[in-house]
């Protein structure tokens, strides 16, 4: 299995079929939508990348970034499909979009999920994120849990 990251246009007709599916899935585990602050768009999505398996040619996940101030991104609608799950699809996903974020200049990566989300919480911390308090618009948000990773410094002009 090879999987490749690519760009898309938010308004991609295959990415937004997959945050239909992100959503409905959320709102089945929750019980009801759970969308706290505004919701991602195009207008406020810095980047959006979808996954896709390349022998069959199907799309089996995506993510977003959102900037959050001049050295802080949020992940945004990160998710795969569950017939592909454990396959670190979300891994490989996750990577991707930190090192956009870099080369944005982010230094730091935050993002929020939710307590009935374990294998999303698992494969943060597996891949260096750490808890925080609730921030922004999840602060109060019983069913929120948020992280951070350290990306380090931004590369000297030399480095780069």
């Amino acid at each position: 299995m090879r999987i490749e990251i690519t760009e898309a246009d938010w308004d991609d007709p295959v990415g937004a079929r997959l945050r239909r599916d992100q959503e409905r899935e959320t709102v089945e585990r929750y019980g009801g939508d759970l969308e706290q602050g505004e919701k991602p768009s195009a207008q406020n999505t810095a980047l959006f990348l979808l996954a896709t398996e390349t022998a069959g040619g199907e799309v089996v996940g995506c993510g977003g970034l959102r900037r959050l101030d001049e050295h802080t991104f949020e992940l945004k609608r990160m998710y795969v499909v569950p017939a592909w799950r454990g396959r670190r699809i979300g891994q490989a996903l996750l990577h991707a979009l930190e090192e956009a974020g870099r080369r944005r200049g982010a230094r730091r990566m935050r993002l929020e999920t939710g307590v009935a989300q374990p294998e999303a919480m698992r494969l943060y911390e597996r891949c260096g994120y750490r808890r925080i308090p609730l921030y922004g618009p999840y602060v109060g948000c019983a069913e929120s849990v948020c992280y951070e990773r350290d990306l380090g410094p931004l590369p000297s002009p030399a480095q780069a």
